[in-house]
């Protein structure tokens, strides 16, 4: 599997806003030239009449008019300017938000890749902080970052460039000051590096704290905990406080040297200017036009001295993405691998191997049977189930299905086959409409019905404000434990599965929920897996599988003629 990277930020229509923000620096770039021109020519003229160089009188006054028309000149060039950095700006942000959003969905794409198992042993909170912190890092060094530099660049370029041509020591002053400022701030890069990194560390363990609190409000509540959690929380905040603090020393010192470099700048090229008006080497229309380009370029100069913050910023976030997306992923969704094909739903078990939950388990389940699962608490009757379903991929071995062995078949078709019923799969906010054909949003309206009878959602809808509009919350809290079984187990048989997967569920059915079950299992005519202590369903069973510590070691066949079990040979 090649190595996830991140798309390229110049790329397709981004490119398009890229020349945008370069035509906008030239133009910035223009409007303070012309600034600095009108500027020179006050000086220069209008407040030393007497002086008569053809080479800066520019323009010959007549009349109080020209004195208007040269502060409108100075009013549109200034206007301008501002316009264009508006422009700038929004671009900025056109080009920041199309490339996190595109990032946004890649993100997306490759965690619903993820196995579950894998998934889960990431805190929610850590995982939010990839989509909302880590990409606002990204956002904020496209759009203020690199953007400025583009843009500031080309204006800096240009700006420097025309007043080189006027005076080259005032321009060679001013570019030798805001170079040694770029640069020494570009050294206090891996200070900040460290400190943004442990700033991002710190985030993260506060927003799983807090995300922890929130699922378990209830249990910290009937526990009477919250002053025992509130001082852990406290520590959390207390060190990312302490956290941020360090980063903004350090983001500081970057700022403190930008404005100190544009200070000194601004006070050499006046004391230069001004010696060399004393000596007759330049004049002061000169000194005042580079006046002006440093206070125009000292505005971008200090965008840039942030431009470092956001580099680093964007390169620990881009890190944590990176190590996000490699979490490991599920084969089999090359649209040239062959579809699953169920034909009697006969599942084989081949000499599976996980980790220490699974180890060597081989067996079969022939199509139409009912297995049960038996065993105690870490057994592995779970993970196998997860197993055969796919949501998990073994260390080694194989699952068969009719003969097809399904890490070799399309994945989309292995989900089309399974229909699971687990605690570990809760209902989705929205409504109840929305959960009940989210297996198979396509059902059709008799398929619809026929599920909601065998599952008697007719009552649970008439018992429902609104029925299947009835807005379900986050994990289905708003409704009794019952309704969440008979909604998840309905979900569940929505377009035929071939084969039923149940995990325990009957330890907290309800009667209603339970006949509900009851009838599924009697109604089903597929394959049915399932883990349980019901001793009814148990007695119901075709066989029972009976795993030890993550081994097969006993399988007992129910004979119908008898109503005994036959224990059939397996290996300890």
């Amino acid at each position: 599997m090649n190595a996830p990277e991140l798309p390229p930020i110049f790329a397709r229509h981004r490119r398009l806003l890229f020349i945008r923000l370069v035509i906008n620096g030239i133009l910035q770039a223009l409007a303070i030239i012309g600034s600095m021109l009108l500027v020179r020519h006050a000086f220069n003229v209008l407040l030393n009449p007497a002086y008569d160089d053809p080479e800066v009188n520019l323009y010959e006054l007549t009349d109080v008019w020209q004195i208007v028309w040269l502060a409108v000149g100075l009013l549109v060039c200034t206007g301008f300017a501002a316009w264009l950095r508006w422009l700038e700006r929004v671009d900025a942000e056109k080009l920041g938000q199309d490339y996190v959003h595109r990032v946004r969905l890649l993100l997306f794409d490759r965690m619903r890749r993820f196995a579950p198992r894998a998934m889960s042993r990431r805190t929610t909170g850590a995982a939010m902080l990839r989509f909302v912190g880590d990409l606002n890092s990204l956002r904020r060094w496209v759009s203020l970052g690199l953007a400025r530099i583009v843009v500031s660049a080309v204006v800096t370029v240009i700006a420097l460039g025309f007043l080189s041509w006027l005076d080259p020591s005032l321009a060679g002053v001013s570019l030798l000051l805001l170079a040694l400022g770029l640069l020494w701030n570009i050294r206090l890069g891996p200070r900040l590096h460290g400190v943004i990194s442990e700033a991002r560390r710190r985030r993260g363990r506060l927003a799983g704290n807090i995300n922890e609190k929130i699922r378990s409000f209830a249990v910290i509540q009937a526990f009477d905990q919250g002053a025992r959690e509130r001082r852990r929380f406290g520590r959390h905040s207390l060190r990312l406080r302490e956290a941020m603090i360090d980063r903004a020393r350090a983001s500081g010192r970057m700022r403190v040297v930008t404005d100190g470099a544009t200070a000194a700048c601004m006070g050499l090229v006046l004391s230069l200017g001004a010696y060399q008006v004393f000596r007759g080497m330049t004049t002061s229309g000169n000194v005042v036009a580079a006046m002006t380009v440093v206070g125009f370029l000292s505005s971008a100069f200090r965008d840039l001295g942030r431009v470092n913050e956001y580099h680093q910023s964007a390169r620990v976030s881009t890190e944590k993405i990176l190590s996000f997306m490699r979490t490991r992923t599920l084969k089999g969704r090359s649209s040239r691998l062959p579809p699953l094909r169920l034909e009697a739903g006969r599942i084989e078990l081949r000499d599976l191997v996980l980790g220490d939950y699974l180890r060597g388990i081989s067996a079969v389940a022939e199509g139409g049977s009912r297995v049960a699962l038996v065993g105690d608490n870490g057994a592995g009757k779970s993970t196998l189930l997860h197993v055969v379903a796919r949501l998990i991929d073994p260390d080694s071995g194989t699952v068969l299905i009719d003969g097809q062995d399904i890490a070799r078949c399309l994945l989309s078709s292995v989900r089309q086959v399974f229909g699971l019923i687990s605690p570990d799969l809760p209902l989705m906010r929205g409504s109840v409409r929305y959960n009940l054909r989210y297996r198979c949003p396509d059902a059709p309206a008799e398929e619809v019905a026929r599920v909601s009878r065998l599952c008697g959602l007719d009552e649970l809808l008439q018992a429902l404000p609104g029925g299947e509009d009835y807005r379900v919350q986050e994990g289905g809290s708003n409704l009794s434990l019952g309704q969440r079984h008979r909604l998840a187990i309905a979900r569940a048989l929505l377009g035929r599965p071939g084969i039923l997967i149940i995990d325990e569920i009957d330890a907290n059915l309800d009667p209603d929920a339970a006949a509900v079950l009851d009838r599924v299992l009697e109604d089903f005519a597929g394959t049915v897996m399932m883990v349980t202590r019901n001793p009814a369903r148990l007695a119901r069973a075709d066989q029972r599988w009976y795993l030890q510590q993550g081994r097969l070691v006993r399988i007992e066949k129910q004979d119908r003629a008898s109503g005994s079990l036959v224990s059939l040979n397996q290996n300890p």
